[in-house]
């Protein structure tokens, strides 16, 4: 566990140069990486493949995509197959009406697995991204080697309610059926309150970036990549290890 860690933190550290500078833009993947959208428990997911070894996925958190592991992925992947997806509705994954209940997702990440054939993994993840692996991990917990948690509190676990009670995080009970129509075409505006508000120095997040996860945030619904360094290609399920 003390050395997954120290490759996260010394990936972070090599992704920012020094503890307070990000890089400009958003990083592409390693050229060796491929790309599949793959069938999983009723929708399809984006995923991004790489490397070699024993397999490590990562989940991401609110306000990003798969595309916020770039610099860590290039790290891991010299000894480990790196795994990172786009959570349901998400990013390149497909956005269906319904699901998004964490023990859905975390099965969207247990059949994506079996369709890869993957079996043990270690589990990387960051921010609602906690939320997905621990319900992966509480379902399957013979399949998790390792399990690193990252920026968030996971619901059940300590004070929830008063978390949930919390104004700052009044988006955590943001819903109903108008919520979609009220950041229609202001994505940017909606995000950048988190990216202002949370981050310890807004500065550190660049206008590249916010452009990036906008712009993704505010596709309509289900969809393909435009270009990849690799021809996305469409899986579906395995039937051999289904859970």
């Amino acid at each position: 566990m003390r050395t997954l860690v120290a490759i996260i933190l010394a990936a972070l550290m090599l992704s920012t140069g020094n503890p307070t500078r990000v890089w400009a833009g958003v990083p592409p993947y390693p050229a060796g990486f491929k790309t599949e959208t793959i069938a999983t428990n009723g929708t399809k997911l984006f995923v991004r493949i790489g490397g070699q070894g024993p397999a490590v996925v990562l989940l991401h958190g609110y306000g990003e995509t798969g595309d916020m592991w770039a610099p860590l992925a290039a790290r891991l992947a010299r000894d480990h197959t790196v795994i990172a997806p786009d959570l349901r509705g998400m990013g390149l994954s497909d956005h269906p009406t319904g699901g998004y209940d964490k023990k859905t997702q975390g099965r969207d990440i247990s059949g994506l697995l079996d369709v890869l054939n993957v079996g043990k993994v270690d589990l990387v993840t960051h921010d609602i991204g906690n939320m997905v692996g621990f319900a992966f991990a509480e379902e399957q917990p013979d399949r998790v080697k390792k399990f690193v948690l990252m920026d968030a509190p996971v619901p059940g676990v300590g004070p929830w309610e008063e978390i949930l009670k919390n104004p700052l995080l009044w988006h955590f009970r943001f819903g109903g059926p108008d919520m979609e129509r009220l950041v229609q075409g202001r994505e940017r505006i909606y995000l950048d309150r988190f990216w202002n508000e949370f981050s310890a120095d807004p500065k550190n997040f660049d206008e590249a970036s916010r452009e990036h996860y906008a712009e993704l945030y505010a596709l309509p619904g289900p969809c393909t990549p435009a270009s990849s360094s690799s021809t996305p290609s469409t899986r579906t399920p395995s039937t051999t290890r289904r859970s």
